[in-house]
């Protein structure tokens, strides 16, 4: 099947996605500061460039856009270049696995939120209730 939309517009459609600043990233580093929480954003000094490292706590976070990273729910591929975006998809699951091991390994924890769940707002409040009770050992 083929695309819909012309090779220049489809190009013109993937340039505009954005990897940081999302909406949603900004809205959840937000609540994440207001709980006192002090991190570095997209930091090229951690493995994997997390969106949020959190040294003080040995805790990375990465919030994985759902075309990207290959969300089961909501991963759309695009009809021209079928076999490109399906390479492309499964090389970023490889690196996702990867970087869990990484931090495995090196006693890390590591939270890993989709893109579709920090739209709901009960969903960050646990996210960030369950991590602060992790580290109280509660």
């Amino acid at each position: 099947m083929t695309d819909t939309l012309s090779k220049e517009r489809r190009s013109r459609l993937m340039s505009r996605i954005c990897s940081t600043e999302t909406k949603i990233e900004v809205e959840f580093r937000k609540k994440l500061w207001r709980f006192g929480f002090r991190y570095s954003k997209n930091s090229t000094k951690y493995f994997g460039k997390p969106d949020l490292a959190l040294p003080k706590y040995k805790t990375v976070i990465f919030i994985d856009g759902c075309f990207w990273h290959g969300c089961e729910k909501h991963c759309r591929i695009p009809l021209s270049n079928v076999d490109y975006w399906y390479a492309k998809i499964r090389q970023n699951k490889n690196r996702d696995q990867e970087v869990v091991r990484f931090y495995k390994m090196h006693g890390w924890r590591m939270i890993r939120i989709w893109e579709h769940d920090l739209k709901n707002e009960k969903f960050i409040q646990r996210t960030i209730q369950k991590f602060i009770k992790s580290l109280c050992g509660s």
